[in-house]
């Protein structure tokens, strides 16, 4: 609860100051929207949306942790973000240096870590991004809830949808829903029935539709993403197309097979690369990154064939195979025996089993 202590924010610190211990440093620095929504389990420093950094940072030493933000903003922080587990030190907004002069008094002369370091501090330490990657128990909970709210806002607009409206009415429908069940829009891509086949990343325009389209979402809420792409047909499938997303869904089940504790990023790269091989699209794997880890940022590490970072129990991964017309997305948790939880499943959407998992149709309308 706000205003209350925070057990998930105490296990954190506990942690963070192990570490400090462990590095020689004085104090821990977070100033990103993701670092400030993992320390304060699940609380939002974000005013614009599109900032890497909010309107307050953390601080934190062997024995006090503090929120440091400017008089404009702390009270709505203490009274609508913020557990009490953090201190509050206030700062005139038309002064940033002072908040600058009070890390450097608490430091004195010490080693910083942050995740964001200016000149005199050092990079955050590997072991906390990896603890920022796993999930806990109360951190799961409310990303299951956000990965629900995100694919209830994905079906209910796709089911809405008219091939008449214009890319831009599509991606504004879907933030609106979005938003409506308190969420952040941080993506939302649409490309219409020319635009599927010509490009990746298809912002929006104020073109039509038209026969089908694909939607896609990086939805925030308590900072964890959840990610899922997902495709209306205003009419039947037309075989080819058909094919088309039947293929990419056997290539994703290539690489959700091999999302297990012990198993590195890369390997998971080189496990689509040779499915996309097999079934005769070689180069479709440089046409478009496919994903990789996410949680407090839509993709916490992309993986790419020198990725050695080792996948975990509790890690939540995003892939997104796609091919020129066809493109797969939900986020999945993994458990301790290898089972993959689908954080952005909806029943109310059509599916088809692939190997063992149910895995989004297209809309037919």
């Amino acid at each position: 609860m706000i205003n209350s202590l925070n057990p998930e924010v105490d296990r954190k610190l506990e942690f963070i100051r192990q570490t400090l211990t462990e590095t020689g440093s004085i104090a821990l620095r977070l100033r990103g929207t993701d670092w400030f929504a993992w320390a304060t389990a699940g609380a939002s420093n974000t005013v614009l949306l599109t900032a890497e950094t909010g309107v307050a940072e953390i601080l934190i030493t062997a024995d006090t942790a503090w929120v440091l933000t400017d008089e404009i903003e702390a009270q709505r922080l203490q009274d609508e973000e913020l557990p009490a587990n953090f201190q509050m030190y206030i700062y005139p907004w038309a002064d940033v240096a002072q908040r600058e002069s009070f890390v450097k008094e608490i430091a004195g002369g010490g080693n910083v870590m942050c995740d964001r370091p200016n000149a005199t501090e050092r990079a955050i330490a590997p072991s906390l991004k990896s603890r920022k990657q796993t999930m806990m128990s109360s951190e799961l909970e409310r990303y299951r809830r956000v990965g629900s709210l995100a694919s209830e806002a994905m079906t209910e607009v796709l089911s809405a949808a008219k091939p008449t409206w214009t890319e831009y009415q599509l991606a504004g429908a879907g933030a609106e829903a979005l938003w409506a069940r308190g969420l952040h829009p941080a993506l939302t891509l649409v490309a219409g029935e020319r635009r599927l086949r010509l490009y990746r990343h298809a912002t929006a325009t104020a073109e039509q539709i038209g026969k089908q389209a694909m939607l896609v979402f990086c939805a925030r809420g308590n900072g964890l993403y959840a990610n899922l792409t997902r495709f209306v047909c205003f009419d039947f499938l037309e075989p080819k197309d058909d094919e088309l997303h039947q293929t990419v869904r056997e290539i994703e089940a290539a690489a959700l097979n091999f999302c297990l504790p012990g198993v590195s990023l890369n390997a998971v790269y080189y496990a689509l690369k040779t499915a996309y091989e097999k079934h005769g699209y070689p180069q479709a794997i440089r046409e478009h990154h496919q994903g990789g880890t996410t949680g407090y940022l839509a993709r916490e590490v992309v993986a790419n064939p020198a990725t050695s970072d080792v996948l975990s129990e509790n890690m939540v991964v995003a892939w997104n195979p796609s091919l020129s017309g066809a493109k797969i997305e939900d986020t999945f948790v993994i458990g301790s025996d290898g089972t993959l939880e689908n954080l952005t499943f909806d029943r109310n959407w059509p599916s088809v089993e692939v190997e063992g998992r149910l895995r989004p149709l297209p809309l037919e309308i």
